[in-house]
């Protein structure tokens, strides 16, 4: 019943398709970085962009893991309002242990290139200087979700640690293979637990994740992919039912191999009461967890 039911419009709208095999990679560690200077309560930078749109939800699943979440609004009216921002948002960071880019759809979602202004205010060079002090100077973190994992990518923050002049043999992301924007529930295997952000979590963990993006699709040379599994940089992979990644579009809905564009922090009580599966990942709580 279902396939008739859902095969009408398979030429229009196309939900299914086996496509190439995808290896399950795994990395699994039982230690993570120890600092020198901790916090009980890590302050968490949040910078609400034009069009961002889970600035509350991150703050809300930050301060229930045990951070003090605090949002900025980066006011872009004139040019003088961006300079003012910018000098807040330097100023924020250096009272910060961790900055959070949440999702939303930056500038409108801006076609063929997602989340231009947020890699643009990043870039200036007193952004630049702050993210690379709290990063390599004061052993920070950095997260980026759906629309600011779109940043972390576009800046070479992710996969190289630091912001880069990105080039065609860089990582990107783009439109979803199925060709439209996609809101549901996944499923996604943690590959990789080797980020702080990971170590309350056990590779092989199975979580239903929210999402909600129409430029999701993680591409790379195969060099890179290689490189990234070696390094136990893929943290999550789409898999099926079964458990095993996939690059059907009914589980994998923007044909990525790796990347993180789920929102872990659409979970709470009372949330998809009728999806069975692991609703929560305690991202948030192995962040707060780093710093004590």
């Amino acid at each position: 019943m279902q396939e008739v039911y859902e095969s009408k419009l398979t030429k229009v709208f196309p939900y299914y398709g086996e496509g190439e095999k995808v290896a399950k990679t795994t990395t699994s560690v039982k230690e993570w970085a120890k600092l020198a200077v901790l916090s009980n309560r890590p302050v968490a930078f949040i910078p609400a962009f034009p069009g961002t749109n889970c600035e509350i939800d991150t703050a809300r699943a930050l301060t229930r893991a045990g951070a003090e979440p605090r949002v900025l609004l980066i006011n872009n009216l004139t040019s003088a309002a961006i300079g003012e921002s910018l000098k807040e948002a330097v100023r924020m960071i250096g009272k910060s242990q961790m900055i959070v880019l949440p999702g939303g759809f930056s500038g409108g979602d801006e076609p063929d290139g997602s989340a231009k202004f947020i890699t643009a205010f990043f870039r200036n060079p007193m952004m630049k200087d702050a993210v690379h002090e709290l990063l390599k100077n004061r052993d920070g973190l950095m997260l980026g979700i759906c629309n600011g994992f779109q940043a972390l990518i576009k800046l070479g923050l992710v996969p190289y640690g630091e912001i880069i002049d990105v080039d065609d043999t860089c990582p990107t992301l783009t439109f979803n293979t199925i060709g439209r924007h996609q809101s549901m529930l996944v499923r996604t295997r943690i590959a990789s637990n080797k980020s702080p952000w990971l170590q309350l979590v056990e590779a092989g963990d199975i979580h239903n994740i929210a999402i909600s993006h129409g430029e999701g699709r993680f591409v790379a040379s195969d060099a890179v992919v290689e490189e990234l599994v070696r390094n136990g940089q893929v943290a999550t992979q789409y898999v099926d039912l079964a458990g095993d990644p996939t690059m059907d579009l009914r589980f994998n809905p923007n044909g990525s191999v790796l990347g993180k564009m789920g929102h872990s922090e659409r979970a709470g009580i009372d949330l998809y009461k009728n999806v069975q599966g692991n609703r929560f990942q305690p991202i948030f709580e192995g962040g707060v967890k780093y710093f004590k």
